[in-house]
């Protein structure tokens, strides 16, 4: 996905770095980008991309970073232009941090895209408006932006991208959404309409709702996220 050349007024998080780490990417064939939440960092998100990556190594991290460490002002919730041009441009930097993994000679379906609640909002939302097969999406306590979500709108998005039947876009991609049943910010019904979305465009959703647990990532969805980065290579 390339960025080409928007005006800096409509990019405000395109200048800004792309922390890598783990293995280098000359050196590995699969790799993890992991997108931080409102108000912290890539380097933060790097942090929880080192705890779930294996011991021994062997995997790429990439996080983008949000300009003044926001990708978009209002909740996620509100209406998709209230959120411009934050939103298309975190989407772009999360579509920038794909494509440096795969420009590098790995390859889709051994990329997982991550991130939590800002994060995870522009993960599962990039990976819904550019549906392919990638080695996983991991969404923990976020879900698709927008006021509202139609599983229709993104099927005909998926149709209009490509000749290939839009029921099969994910191409069995394993799809993780964690969140709390009383997050402050993630309305669970949100959730479960993420994973219809997801399972529509033939993604393989796991979706795990944690009785109490409020806005942050338990030791489960830790473990789930270790077991698909593991998985790719």
């Amino acid at each position: 996905m390339s960025r080409g050349a928007p005006h800096a007024s409509d990019d405000p998080h395109g200048d800004e770095e792309l922390v890598t780490a783990g293995t280098p990417l000359a050196e590995t064939d699969a790799a993890v980008v992991l997108v931080h939440g409102r108000g912290a960092t890539a380097r933060s998100i790097v942090g929880f991309g080192e705890e779930v990556s294996p011991a021994n190594g062997g995997v790429a991290l990439l996080a983008p970073q949000a300009a003044a460490n926001t990708w978009y002002p209002n909740s996620f919730l509100a209406p998709v232009e209230e959120n411009e041009p934050g939103r298309s441009s975190g989407l772009r930097a999360v579509g920038d941090a794909v494509a440096t993994a795969t420009d590098a000679g790995i390859p889709p379906e051994r990329v997982l895209v991550a991130g939590f609640s800002q994060g995870a909002c522009l993960a599962s939302e990039f990976v819904a408006r550019n549906p392919r097969e990638y080695g996983g999406l991991a969404a923990l306590s976020g879900g698709l932006i927008g006021d509202s979500v139609t599983v229709d709108d993104y099927i005909a998005d998926a149709a209009a991208g490509s000749d290939a039947d839009p029921a099969d876009a994910l191409a069995g991609t394993p799809a993780f959404l964690g969140c709390s049943d009383v997050d402050p910010h993630i309305p669970e019904e949100r959730v479960h309409e993420t994973a219809a979305v997801l399972e529509a465009l033939g993604g393989d959703v796991e979706t795990r709702i944690y009785e109490g647990m409020g806005h942050g990532i338990n030791a489960d969805e830790t473990e789930h996220v270790s077991a698909m980065v593991a998985a790719l290579s």
